[in-house]
């Protein structure tokens, strides 16, 4: 058996492929794509998370607010001899005030009642600039037998009580004017600060007894 070898000449040469990395320039493009692409994600991120505290607060502070003004708007219209009162009722018969004063629960039988002080109260660090604060105080026999002081809502930027008199004195309507500032115990950020907005509700009543007259 003969076996021919071709020549030297014509033998095939296989060149191993080599396999080039990355050049610098390659690279720094690469890092930049990275960067840009990681600080759009965080700010995302940072945009959502501002977004979801802003409306928390939002929703929370205007379900306290609803509820504040649902029991207000409840014992004002149970209540009577409501003061402050208008110098001249006939020439001026509407007073706005920051404080309101009525009796309530009133039982001739036993000579007892309740006398409510509803008041806006300046106050200093971070629940202010102002409480809304509440002063009950029950008589009986022309005695005070208990006072209880307690405080209704805090953060309160603006409470005004508009009282519309007719001659008698009696209170036709009270319209409550009440303002807050969105807080929340999730008070974190990841980056900066993004203050909700205020809070405004409004409402209006008249004492029950005035619409039985």
């Amino acid at each position: 058996m003969n076996i021919r070898h071709a020549p030297v000449s014509q033998r095939i040469t296989r060149q191993r492929t080599r396999r080039r990395g990355f050049s610098i320039v390659e690279m720094l493009v690469a890092l930049t794509i990275s960067a840009t692409l990681l600080t759009a994600t965080l700010a995302a991120l940072d945009a959502s998370f501002k977004s979801y505290k802003v409306t928390t607060e939002s929703v929370s502070t205007h379900v306290v607010g609803r509820l504040v003004m649902h029991r207000l708007s409840t014992v004002i219209r149970t209540g009577e001899s409501f003061a402050p009162y208008p110098v001249n009722p006939i020439l001026q018969p509407s007073i706005t005030t920051n404080e309101l004063e009525f009796v309530t629960i009133a039982d001739p039988a036993i000579d007892a009642r309740q006398i409510w002080r509803i008041e806006r109260v300046a106050v200093d660090g971070p629940t202010g600039p102002f409480e809304l604060r509440t002063t009950v105080e029950h008589y009986e026999g022309g005695e005070l037998i208990s006072s209880t002081e307690r405080t209704l809502i805090r953060r309160v930027q603006q409470c005004t009580f508009t009282l519309d008199y007719e001659v008698g004195p009696r209170l036709q309507r009270c319209t409550i004017d009440l303002i807050l500032q969105a807080d929340d115990v999730q008070a974190d950020t990841i980056g900066g600060r993004l203050t909700a907005p205020a809070v405004r509700l409004v409402a209006s009543v008249s004492p029950r007894r005035l619409e039985q007259d």
